[in-house]
């Protein structure tokens, strides 16, 4: 199947084929004719799928082959302003030779950044791409009219209810029409997601993509070390590799911080990268992460969704992620467009049954790679045992040893809105 079988707009295709754009993914194939029909629509996917375009591209071949009015037709809602900016990305690719109009509406700007919005809102900008507090500041200045409304989309419908939206997103469709199609999606399927679903979607069509394993030319491995030893082993890890593009996840901010920090003191190009920078800072370092200014980008799970980095030779989780879906979504920031990558986790004492239910949901173990001599005693991974203050045993240090540490040694070293670019972003 190609994108022309959908029967798109020709200046669509051409946008399409512009983003470099050849096939549909399932989710698109699934969920495209569907939408086109004018149905409600619950998509389990996560990102990577290719969802994006699904949502987006019969958004706009509806707005091109129907009446131009001076309307928002469709809104979309997203958890962060970083998802919001680059779902625009895509909109404005897609849509370069259409005249079809659209917004990335969020928080962290200054007021000139609020006044562009507002007046954007008020001249009908067709397509909206919000985060869920930013457009509750606009509709609290009564100039806001979504009667022409014809399109909700929820993005990471899971993800903002974790943030805890849920009352936001229900105030913003109270100000929506009554008669309009709903597109809602998310990487996970909760009770809560499913009484959301109940309350705002219509005899929804249902698409469930599987959550997809992480691709085979991802190299992956896993040390089981003492958390103390894990700063030290980071700095092993990047020191002197010749590495160009790296992300560590941390599960917090403040871990984020001090270690951005520390890798600054051991001479290496870092920067951390979290929610209490302002907005405009965040631009500026992910500006210079993309040109390899900034080699090393320490990051909390804000960058492990909704951001597009070609060429990243190396994701290091700091620490383990909670679930096993966040685990996917971080290493899948490598090895993208058939390049390969590396992906190594650094597991604590307090991490390893943690670790084990993501490989539980991966099918398979990852590799344990001997850590380097000069760290000491690490602890054997054991993570159905319960652990006291400070096992003592050595044993475990070698496993994956024969083949794991070769090959992770060498992976290693492995060297806005408007219509500014048209960057060419994989699915």
């Amino acid at each position: 199947m190609e994108f022309k079988d959908f029967g798109f707009d020709p200046t669509l295709l051409e946008g399409i084929e512009s983003m470099g754009f050849k096939t549909p993914t399932p989710i698109q194939e699934q969920a495209i004719p569907a939408i086109l029909q004018g149905r409600d629509l619950m998509g389990s996917a996560q990102t990577g799928t290719g969802k994006t375009a699904a949502f987006l591209l019969p958004v706009i071949h509806r707005i091109i082959t129907s009446e131009k009015v001076n309307r928002t037709r469709a809104l979309v809602i997203v958890p962060t302003r970083e998802l919001a900016l680059q779902i625009d990305q895509h909109m404005e690719g897609f849509s370069y030779f259409t005249p079809v109009s659209s917004i990335a509406v969020y928080g962290g700007g200054d007021g000139n950044l609020f006044t562009r919005e507002k007046n954007a809102l008020i001249q009908g900008t067709e397509v909206v791409i919000c985060t869920p507090g930013r457009m509750i500041a606009h509709l609290n200045n009564d100039y806001v009219d979504f009667g022409g409304l014809e399109t909700l989309i929820l993005d990471e419908a899971d993800r903002m209810l974790d943030m805890g939206f849920y009352d936001d997103i229900i105030r913003i469709i109270r100000h929506l029409p009554e008669k309009r199609q709903n597109l809602m999606f998310a990487a996970t399927m909760p009770a809560e997601i499913r009484e959301l679903a109940n309350n705002v979607l219509r005899d929804p069509v249902e698409v469930n993509i599987a959550l997809a394993k992480p691709a085979d030319n991802v190299l992956q491995a896993a040390y089981v070390v003492y958390d103390r030893q894990k700063l030290p082993l980071t700095v092993h890890l990047l020191k002197d590799r010749g590495l160009q593009s790296v992300i560590v996840f941390c599960a917090t901010k403040a871990t984020a911080k001090v270690l951005g920090r520390q890798l600054k003191n051991e001479g290496l190009v870092a920067q951390d990268i979290h929610s209490d920078l302002e907005q405009s800072e965040r631009k500026e370092i992910m500006r210079q992460f993309r040109n390899r200014r900034i080699n090393i980008m320490v990051a909390t799970d804000l960058l492990s969704r909704g951001i597009d980095v070609e060429d990243i030779d190396l994701i290091i989780n700091y620490d383990v992620p909670r679930e096993g879906e966040d685990y996917i979504h971080r290493i899948g920031r490598t090895a993208r467009a058939k390049s390969e990558g590396v992906a190594i986790t650094l597991i604590g004492e307090k991490e390893q049954a943690p670790f084990s239910r993501i490989e539980k949901l991966l099918g398979s173990p990852v590799i344990k790679v001997m850590a380097p001599a000069e760290l000491g005693e690490t602890p054997p991974y054991d993570p159905g045992k319960r652990r006291g203050r400070r096992p003592g045993s050595s044993q475990g240090r070698g496993r994956g040893k024969d083949q794991g540490q070769g090959r992770q040694g060498q992976g290693a070293g492995r060297g806005n809105s408007g219509r500014k670019s048209k960057e060419r972003s994989p699915r």
